[in-house]
């Protein structure tokens, strides 16, 4: 090995074994991808009590899957985004949205119209940035502005450190209104004036590599071009691949059910799944005629609602389609009485037209039936509107279903700021228990094998000096024992 050669070899490998940032050592901390949690958020519980109060007379509502949890806040879900183990960073997004009314005019307009949705965080070492996609009406004016992503709140997390973990929860975080949200919240508040303080939740996902790109099918089409597996009849009746129906009963039964007063709780079993604002219940089964606009499915499930003097549980779901309405059945046991098949409430239900192999009547509006009101012991009188309702009815094999609001896993122990920062420890030499891979032992142990191999190229190269005649005349600049390259930093 020429000697020119055998010395940038040299240098090469003593600058990878000393460089924490190579490629080696950013294999092992690269950016997780995030799948899953949520966002608990209040927005500003003063401005809540103003827009119910006397005053405003107003109301606010919930789109998207947000859900309401404890005292006067909001849940937002699905996290999705990307989180940054070594130095903490992390982007994420959330799904859901609260429209906010209040001081109605005489044509049923309203003087203060404001949508606050999809909030996302940007957070970087102890500070951070609440963004959401606004929609307001400018007081006095009555001029509607829409911006997408507006940074309404910055968030200080003095004394949290995200570093090194896979799942990321924290409570309490301060925010603060910025010179943005004050224009976006339509001149109510001041930049600078306190919203109520964010918790969060992120699951982070081991980042894996590409699928390569599946092998062309074969034509299957015949000579005249036909696809032979194609439906010639998309509206024909057809039996059902698989079927969900998502209702969340209604939201503020949920919260008295949680509340002070009843002190319970909710436990769903045979499948049935919680998607904070919904529940699902899966497995349909039946018959779907688009052409004739009927349909009836049967899916698995059952939600049980416990506390003080409430004992009742829903079970048994079933829903009927016919003349362009929809029935949401259940069996009905209230205070250890059942009564089958009761008919709890109606929806719109009048197109039934199947896309990529899937009907979706997504959200729709709800009222409760007399029986309905007999299910809930008079508590709410018949025409009642309910939750809105998600129907899913799949019509063939792999089409998909709606995805179920992903709220994450629950935190064990979320972290809290504090409020005299310390500070930020060095990341530990292994991950939180999470089953992480202890990533400065592996690049410690890369550093090691590439000093070996430099130190064995150093020796060979000596020992070619000696055994064998340089090929070309000696460059002093090129062989200097003392001469090195310096490795980046």
């Amino acid at each position: 090995m020429p000697r020119k050669a055998a010395f940038m070899l040299l240098a090469i490998l003593l600058s990878l074994a000393l460089m924490p940032g190579t490629a080696l050592a950013a294999h092992a901390a690269a950016e997780r991808p995030v799948a899953g949690g949520r966002l608990d958020w209040g927005i500003k519980t003063s401005f809540q009590t103003y827009i119910t109060g006397p005053i405003a007379s107003g109301s606010w509502s919930l789109s998207g899957g947000a859900a309401t949890v404890g005292q006067n806040q909001f849940r937002f879900h699905s996290a999705n985004g990307g989180y940054d183990p070594d130095s903490g960073t992390l982007d994420a997004a959330y799904s859901g949205g609260v429209h906010f009314v209040g001081h109605q005019k005489d044509d049923g307009s309203y003087e203060l119209d404001l949508t606050i949705s999809n909030p996302s965080l940007s957070i970087s070492g102890q500070s951070g940035t609440l963004f959401a996609d606004m929609r307001s009406k400018e007081r006095g004016t009555g001029q509607v502005t829409e911006s997408s992503q507006v940074p309404l709140a910055s968030l200080d997390l003095s004394g949290v450190d995200l570093r090194g973990g896979t799942q990321i929860a924290v409570t309490g975080v301060p925010a603060t209104l910025t010179g943005e949200g004050a224009t976006a919240f339509a001149g109510y508040y001041q930049a600078g004036d306190p919203l109520d303080p964010v918790s969060f939740t992120a699951d982070s996902q081991e980042p894996t590599e590409p699928e390569p790109d599946p092998e062309p099918e074969p034509d299957d089409t015949d000579n005249d071009g036909a696809d032979e597996d194609e439906d010639e009849n998309p509206d024909a009746a057809a039996e059902l691949a698989d079927g969900a129906v998502d209702w969340g009963v209604r939201r503020t039964f949920r919260e008295y059910v949680t509340g002070p007063i009843a002190e319970g709780a909710w436990e769903l079993t045979d499948g049935a799944q919680d998607g904070g604002a919904l529940f699902r219940f899966g497995a349909g089964e039946g018959t779907v005629d688009p052409e004739a606009g009927t349909a009836e499915a049967a899916f698995t499930g059952a939600v049980r609602f416990t506390g003080t003097d409430l004992d009742l549980s829903l079970g048994t779901l079933r829903v009927t389609v016919a003349d362009g309405v929809g029935t949401l059945h259940a069996d009905v046991t209230n205070a250890g009485e059942t009564a089958d098949d009761q008919p709890l409430i109606t929806f719109a239900a009048e197109d039934l037209t199947p896309e990529d192999g899937l009907v979706l009547l997504a959200e729709v509006p709800a009222e409760l039936t007399e029986e309905g009101s007999a299910a809930f012991g008079g508590l709410y009188p018949a025409g009642t509107a309910m939750d809105p309702l998600t129907l899913a009815l799949a019509v063939a094999d792999g089409a998909e279903l709606p995805p179920l609001p992903d709220l994450g896993a629950e935190p064990s122990a979320p972290a809290e700021p504090a409020a005299d920062p310390e500070p930020a420890a060095e990341p530990e030499a292994t991950s939180s228990g999470d089953g992480g891979s202890n990533t400065p032992t592996l690049i410690a142990t890369g550093a090691g094998a590439l000093l070996a191999l430099a130190a064995a190229a150093y020796w060979f190269t000596r020992r070619n000096r000696r055994a064998a005649p340089t090929a070309e005349p000696a460059d002093s600049s090129a062989t200097s024992e003392n001469s090195e390259e310096t490795p980046r930093s």
